[in-house]
């Protein structure tokens, strides 16, 4: 069963798109994927997908990035959860801890949406 455009997850809806350098996105493709743009508009969770990323086998928890930033933990989680969200990261509950993982193909499918634009 396939999905229409508008029921798509804001990952899924990247993935399906042409390249912007391609062709213009449509406006329904543009409203699925302003969420996702829009979660690493912030320049905090920036960082924190790129900690994550860069972490030790490409995993951490809160506890691993507490010290990055001048802000209290649950503030942290906050914004660890608007990734999860828009599926730029996986996570996995461990006792008491939550790990990240970055969702590798949303990378890259946003990657390829933007076209390897250049300067």
């Amino acid at each position: 069963m396939s999905k229409s455009l508008l029921e798509l997850t804001p990952v899924e809806a990247v993935a399906c798109c042409s390249p912007v350098t391609r062709e213009p996105l449509s406006a329904d493709a543009a409203e699925r994927i302003a969420p996702l743009v829009k979660a690493i508009a912030d320049p905090v969770r920036l960082r924190l997908l790129s900690l994550v990323a860069s972490h030790a086998d490409g995993e951490a928890c809160v506890c691993d990035l507490n010290d990055a930033f001048e802000l209290s933990q649950p503030t942290i989680s906050h914004h660890l959860k608007l990734l999860h969200e828009a599926g730029l990261l996986d996570r996995e509950k461990r006792g008491v801890w939550v790990y990240y993982r970055v969702n590798t193909a949303a990378l890259g499918d946003l990657a390829a949406l933007l076209g390897g634009v250049t300067a």
